[in-house]
């Protein structure tokens, strides 16, 4: 994951620069996003806080995340995802925030959300948006892969 760690350094360098600051919330990958960037000297300047809230309850009761999305759609749900986005910027009082949801596997997955469906969600000061991913690969390939992805989102939008 060499390349992913050059684009967490340049994640890191221009948030630092910008003094702006970012936070986790994190289910499927289990705090491997926020490990990227603990693994490089210098996030301590940008880093607010993560959360791994890996249970619907605990979605709900640390951020917000309302039962009745749980119920209706899921915690594998763009609408999930995007109330996790703003319960742990609202939590962090951070200026970006990214949130992951899905299905890992390699059990968990049905006809509609089959395992590697993971819904990635970004949030800066002006702009929000979630992903809906399919990965193919093994629970820890998934999980990279979602990595992965998340930060390459977040790089993009910093370089807008």
């Amino acid at each position: 994951m060499k390349n992913i760690r050059n684009t967490t350094e340049k994640v890191i360098t221009i948030l630092t620069k910008n003094r702006q600051t970012i936070s986790f919330a994190e289910s499927c990958t289990g705090g491997r996003l926020v490990a990227e960037f603990t693994a490089i000297s210098g996030a301590s300047n940008i880093l607010n806080g993560s959360c791994i809230t890996y249970s619907n309850e605990i979605k709900n009761r640390w951020l917000g995340v309302e039962k009745e999305v749980l119920k209706n759609f899921g915690a594998v749900s763009k609408e999930c995802v995007s109330q996790m986005l703003d319960g742990i910027q609202k939590m962090a009082k951070s200026d970006y925030s990214i949130a992951v949801s899905g299905i890992a596997g390699p059990m968990g997955g049905t006809k509609l959300k089959p395992v590697g469906t993971v819904y990635i969600g970004v949030l800066t000061p002006i702009y929000k948006e979630v992903f809906h991913c399919h990965f193919k690969g093994s629970r820890e390939e998934v999980q990279e892969q979602s990595v992965m992805f998340a930060i390459d989102k977040l790089n993009e939008v910093l370089k807008i």
